[in-house]
This record gives structure tokens, C-alpha cells and sequence, in this order.
């Protein structure tokens, strides 16, 4: 029997929660199903694995980039509290849980693709981190409120893959505002701040324009380009911090700030400030990194899900991690990631000063990573709906809920809840909660209601599918009849690069095309070759 759990933990660890294998897997799968020739197979594949690689080392640049941020945020301000980091929290239950989390996570996979495929819900979720993080927090709240290892297994297998298909579902309708079709559906845990930040643009942004639709100055217009607005803004907050730090530390701490990754102290004062700019640029690169990978993924993943729409799920739409519609508003996401970013210091401060002497709330900082990725892609939901002001107000909301929801959360993690981490995307936080008191009803009457609940979210999710999505439901239409003609035209927010494979038929080469099209109000892109 040991060598099945070691064999469980090598799929989930090694395989089933490294998304680049995944991805890579699924296309292999697709374009088998397409009958393409074993190069195109292999080379497709590779491809879409690499674009996932380069999503993960852009990732990776940002959290290297934002962690002296927070070291001087935190600083400056001198809060101090709980921090939610997925991958701490998960390392930490790694050592006890290791087994139930590998067994849990294989069970709610296979109940996915299986909801899949006999449900209207046809999405597959192929974000391979986050099943792993929901998995263990399923585990978590199972688990510490005494429920035996059975049930934790089989009843947390359900719940995961319920979460798998219905959360694409629910948000689907904006999704499908912000990339213009059925292409891609988001597959990322921070969903219900995601359809927050939509419909908060709708109720404010009704003649907001676009965030990508700015008219700058001529002086200016070179911040039109995304890589320099979001570089150049990050070096000025990054010269902010650094001096404020400075004035509140002093200098002996403040220039110690960049050495502690491995790298030399700051000199004097004219070093530590450029350090600064050289992280605000470093930021800058990252993100741009990241847009690449998406348009390489794209270009591989979604010709491949024809294969798996025709022959395995039948109208399969690939779920995807956060940053897939970062290139769909690619402003959007620099003002998402500020306004959720805010979001969070209010929330504090309410938290300080009102929930936690009245319900004993921990503190929950604000930490930059999950308010980026999370606060970004709530930034271009919002724009899709309420332009510029819902790009604000949505990931502001975003903010909040990543904030509150965690705290809450705290409360049944059991003594993983005094790690001062825990989970921090918003699905995590209220479904946690709702599992984690269902659980600690008892085995009977906690199986009862956990799979009850879990009944209405699929219930749910399915009408939603079958009342709002397919149904052509636009939450952006009453804002469209508002918004002059001329806000659609403009560049191609993709970068003008289009996903295209070659196949081969009996006349030869073909190729086709794959596009993501634009939201209305987002820059228009040139035809395919042969339509214009």
C-alpha cells in the first residue's frame, strides 16, 4: 500500500501541480485528438509548456521585485500581522496532511473532467497550483475539525472538483465581456473578486471610458505603451517607499533592505535610491514577461482544445490561471493592482480599529504578490464593465475581500491558524469558512451539509450556464449603448499577434487562426490575413 501513496504524492507533487506539465499534457492530448503528425504533437506540446514556464518566471520576477516593497512597506508603517501566502500555508501542511492533500487533489481532478463531461459545465481546470492549494485547504478544515481520513479524502474529492467546474462557470459571463469570446475561461481561486470587481463596474461605470483609452499629451503619449507605464509607475511608488523607509528606519536598516536576497547593502544614498529604480524596472520586465508567456500558451493551447472539444469533452473550454487576461487591458492591471493594493491598507486599518477588538479578527497585511496577480486581473474584469472607474472601484473591492475573507478564514484552520500565514485569494476564504463550520457539525450531520452546499454551487453554476452564458448575456451591453461609436478603435491589446498553427491538408499548408478578440472599448485588432 505504500507504494500507491508514494505513487499519489509523485503525480500530484511532481506532475499534477506544476501547471507547465499539465498544459503540456492537455496540448499533447488535444492536438493526438486533432490526428497532427508526431513533430507537430511534440513541438506543440513543448511550446505551450515553455509559454507556461515563461508565465512562471515572470511570476517569479515579481515576487523578487516586490519583496524589498513589502520589507520597506511594512517598515514604514510598522504594521504587523498575518501575511497570506498560498505557498506557505500549503508547505506547512505538506508535512502532516502529505497524503490525505495528494489522494484528495487526484479524487477532485477526476471528478472535474468527469462534471465535465456529463454536465453543461465544460470547462477544464488547468491551473495545477491552485487545485493543490484548494485541496489542502479542504484538507485543512477537514481534518482539524476531527473528521475521519475517509471522509476527508471522498467528501473534500467532491467539493474540489465541484469548485473545478462550477467557479469558471459563475464567472463566465465577464469572462467572456473581457476577452470578446468563448476561448478561454478563468481558472484561478480569486473568482469571486473577480465577478465583484465586474459587477462593481457596472453599477459605476456606465460612461467610464476604458482604461486603455487614454489621451495623453504628445509629451506623453509614450506611457501609451504599457511596459513603460507599468515600469515607470512602479519606480516612483519603489522612490516613495525608499524614502519614507529611510526617514523611518534610518539609514543603517534601510540600506541593509535590497541585501537581503543574497545581494550587497546599499553604499550610500545615491545607491539605495537607484536600487530602488532598478526594482521598479525589474517589475517592469516581469510583467512583460508574463504577457508573453500568455500569447505563446494561447498560440499552442487553444488550436489543441479543438481537439478535445471534438473528441473527449465535447465543447471543452480551457480554465486558466489569473494572468491569461492580463494582455486584454494591460493598463487595467498596473490600476487593479494599486486600487487593490489600497483596498487592503483600509481594510487594515478597520481591521485594527474596529473588527479585531470586537470579534477578536487577526490583522491581515496587505501582501503585494496576491494584490497583484489577484488586484490586476480584478482591474481588467472592472475596465471590461465600468471602464476606468471600475477598474478602481472593482479591484478596490478585490482588495477588501482579500483582506477580510482571510481573517475570517483563520478561524477554522484549527492551529494552522496560528502560523501567521494563511490562504489568500478570495475563494478560498468564503468557501473555507462555510466547509470549515460545516465540518465541525460532526460526521453525519457535516456530510449532510457539506454536500448540500456543494449541490447548490454546482446547481448554481449549471443555471447560470444554461440562463446566462448561453444565452449571450452581455454585463457590459448597457454601458456599450452609452460609449461613442470611436472607442473601439485603436491597436490590437494582444500585441497584434495572432495564434496560428499549421496543419496539413490535401491541398497543403493551411493554417488557422485562433483570436482572442478585444472587449468593446479596447483597441481594435487588424484583420486575419485574407479577410481584409
Amino acid at each position: 500500500m505504500d507504494w500507491l501513496v508514494s505513487f499519489a504524492k509523485f503525480l500530484v507533487n511532481e506532475i499534477l501541480s506544476e501547471p507547465a506539465y499539465l498544459i503540456g499534457i492537455i496540448t499533447a492530448v488535444g492536438l493526438t485528438a486533432l490526428r497532427k503528425s508526431v513533430g507537430q504533437i511534440l513541438g506543440g506540446a513543448i511550446k505551450a509548456t515553455l509559454g507556461f514556464l515563461l508565465i512562471g518566471a515572470g511570476a517569479t520576477l515579481v515576487v523578487a521585485a516586490l519583496a524589498p516593497l513589502g520589507d520597506m512597506i511594512q517598515g514604514a508603517t510598522g504594521a504587523q500581522g498575518v501575511i497570506p501566502t498560498n505557498e506557505a500555508i500549503v508547505g506547512i501542511a505538506q508535512a502532516e496532511y502529505g497524503s490525505r492533500v495528494a489522494w484528495l487533489m487526484i479524487l477532485g481532478f477526476a471528478v472535474g473532467l468527469l462534471l465535465a463531461r456529463f454536465t453543461p459545465l465544460r470547462y477544464v481546470f488547468l491551473t495545477g497550483h491552485h487545485m493543490l492549494f484548494m485541496a489542502t485547504l479542504l484538507t485543512i478544515v477537514l481534518a482539524t475539525a476531527g473528521q475521519p481520513s475517509w471522509l476527508v479524502v471522498v467528501v473534500g474529492g467532491v467539493l474540489l472538483g465541484i469548485m473545478l467546474v462550477a467557479m469558471p462557470a459563475l464567472a463566465h459571463p465577464w469572462t467572456k465581456r473581457v476577452t470578446g469570446n468563448n476561448t478561454v475561461a478563468i481558472g484561478h481561486f480569486g473568482t469571486a473578486g473577480y465577478i465583484a470587481a465586474g459587477a462593481t463596474g457596472q453599477l459605476v461605470g456606465k460612461r467610464s471610458r476604458s482604461t486603455e483609452d487614454m489621451n495623453l499629451p504628445e509629451g506623453l503619449r509614450f506611457l501609451r505603451d504599457s511596459m513603460v507605464a507599468t515600469a515607470l509607475s512602479m519606480v516612483l511608488i519603489y522612490l516613495i517607499v525608499a524614502i519614507l523607509y529611510l526617514v523611518k528606519a534610518g539609514k543603517e536598516t534601510a540600506y541593509a533592505v535590497f541585501g537581503t536576497g543574497g545581494g550587497e547593502p546599499a553604499a550610500g544614498i545615491g545607491e539605495y535610491l537607484m536600487q530602488s529604480v532598478m526594482q521598479g524596472l525589474q517589475f517592469g520586465i516581469a510583467v512583460a514577461v508574463i504577457l508573453f508567456g500568455v500569447r505563446t500558451i494561447l498560440g499552442e493551447l487553444v488550436p489543441a482544445f479543438q481537439g478535445i472539444a471534438k473528441k473527449i469533452v465535447p465543447g471543452a473550454v480551457p480554465a486558466l490561471d489569473a494572468p491569461i487576461v492580463f494582455p486584454y487591458a494591460q493598463n487595467a492591471v498596473l490600476v487593479g493592482f494599486i486600487s487593490s493594493f489600497i483596498g487592503g491598507l483600509v481594510s487594515l486599518a478597520l481591521l485594527a480599529w474596529v473588527f479585531e477588538p470586537a470579534f477578536g479578527l487577526a490583522l491581515v497585511l496587505p501582501g503585494l504578490v496576491p494584490h497583484f496577480f489577484t488586484g490586476g486581473a480584478a482591474g481588467v474584469y472592472g475596465n471590461a464593465t465600468g471602464g476606468r472607474r471600475g477598474a478602481v472601484l472593482g479591484a478596490f473591492v478585490n482588495g477588501v475581500l482579500i483582506t477580510f475573507l482571510p481573517a475570517l478564514l483563520l478561524k477554522v484552520l484549527g492551529a494552522f491558524g496560528e502560523e501567521n500565514t494563511t490562504f489568500g485569494d478570495a475563494d478560498f476564504g468564503w468557501f473555507g469558512v462555510v466547509v470549515g463550520n460545516a465540518a465541525k457539525l460532526g460526521s453525519t450531520p457535516g456530510l449532510i451539509v457539506m454536500l448540500a452546499f456543494g449541490a447548490l454551487i454546482l446547481a448554481g453554476a449549471i443555471l447560470v450556464q444554461k440562463r446566462v452564458v448561453e444565452t449571450g448575456w452581455d454585463p457590459g451591453a448597457r454601458r456599450d449603448a452609452l460609449l461613442p461609436p470611436s472607442e473601439t478603435a485603436g491597436d490590437d491589446p494582444m500585441g497584434g499577434v495572432d495564434s496560428a498553427r499549421e496543419g496539413v491538408g490535401d491541398g497543403g499548408p493551411v493554417r488557422t487562426q485562433a483570436r482572442i478578440a478585444p472587449p468593446r472599448g479596447a483597441p481594435k485588432p487588424p484583420p486575419p490575413p485574407g479577410e481584409g
